[in-house]
């Protein structure tokens, strides 16, 4: 029998994408989640055990009885405003959860090790472009819970046979092209997802959080990438590991940024109607531009992106909405 691959936060967004793809490819999979952000019907294949990356005790249980050699760990909180006002939850839930799962993972013996970063660990770089090697020196405590994981990584796979990937992720959007599973998160705050909620009526407005930033047209810039080809990267990285590869740590973004105002006018054209958009000061924890210096993950793990499309992204966000609005596309 095939070697189990466990799945933490594979009921969420972009962990149930990955585990789609997963599925395809006829992995055996078991997905451990607590439902707090993820749902059950999002878990297209493999087992869902609802629980939580704390509980040892349920965590070694899951590794023995699934014959598990490869973790990829996505559970995490990820709000970065929240993480400001509230950072000792985001210690707990993202750095002490995953010391807790790393220990269980090397008792167990696990092989490979798959981890959900962020671009977040580098904080305000200079150039607004950022390399594997760029300082990191986050400004916000979800970068740093972040972060403290990397470290923890890299000490654990010195100290023992493990090798992981860090994926060091950029602004993640879009949803699955065929409409099965998408971005459903309550209370979201990835811009892509806020824009299709506001076309489809289930916000009165959408707010643009800064317009004086040193950026061409005073919005903020980023790095989207589409939330499949981001779940790609996590099958090429599980290939890579099987492959014999050494540790690494890749950026996973396409290289170039839109801004806010890019963003929303694409949503807008490809919506066919106005977005309400109201202007307001900048968020705590935003830096000006974010872009991924996205040539070694091409590299190193021969991923190609096929979804590097800012309408194609939007297109799928905004189907994915209507499916949940019940509107007709």
């Amino acid at each position: 029998m095939k070697k189990g691959i466990l799945v933490t936060g594979g009921a969420g967004y972009i962990g149930s994408h990955t585990v789609r793809q997963l599925g395809e490819a006829g992995e055996r999979i078991v997905v451990l989640d607590n439902l707090s952000k993820g749902f059950r019907d999002h878990v297209l294949y493999g087992d869902l055990i609802e629980g939580d990356t704390a509980d040892q005790a349920l965590v070694s249980r899951i590794l023995a009885d699934y014959d598990v050699d490869t973790v990829i760990h996505f559970a995490a909180h990820t709000i970065v405003p929240e993480s400001v006002t509230d950072p000792l939850m985001y210690y707990r839930n993202n750095t002490c959860a995953s010391r807790n799962l790393l220990e269980c993972a090397s008792e167990a013996g696990v092989k490979h090790f798959v981890f959900s970063s962020t671009a977040a660990v580098y904080g305000e770089p200079e150039s607004g472009q950022c390399w594997e090697d760029t300082p990191t020196a986050p400004i916000n405590p979800y970068g740093m819970s972040k972060l403290m994981t990397e470290h923890m990584l890299r000490d654990l796979g010195k100290a023992s046979a493990m090798r992981h990937v860090i994926l060091r992720y950029f602004n993640v959007a879009g949803s699955d092209p065929q409409g099965r599973i998408g971005q459903s998160t309550p209370g979201a705050t990835l811009l892509m997802k806020v824009a299709a909620e506001q076309a489809m009526g289930k916000r009165e407005a959408l707010y643009i959080f800064g317009t004086d930033y040193p950026t061409p047209d005073g919005t903020g810039v980023r790095d989207y990438i589409h939330v499949e080809d981001l779940a790609d990267a996590h099958l090429k990285a599980l290939d890579y590991l099987r492959d014999g590869g050494e540790s690494q740590t890749l950026n996973c973004g396409y290289g170039h940024g839109y801004s806010v105002r890019e963003v929303l006018e694409t949503v807008q054209k490809v919506h066919g109607k106005p977005l309400n958009i109201i202007e307001t000061e900048r968020r705590a924890g935003d830096p000006p531009t974010l872009i991924a210096g996205a040539d070694k993950i091409r590299e190193v793990l021969g991923w190609q992106p096929r979804y590097d499309d800012l309408e194609e992204i939007a297109r799928s966000s905004l189907n994915w909405e209507r499916k949940l609005t019940g509107q007709a596309s």
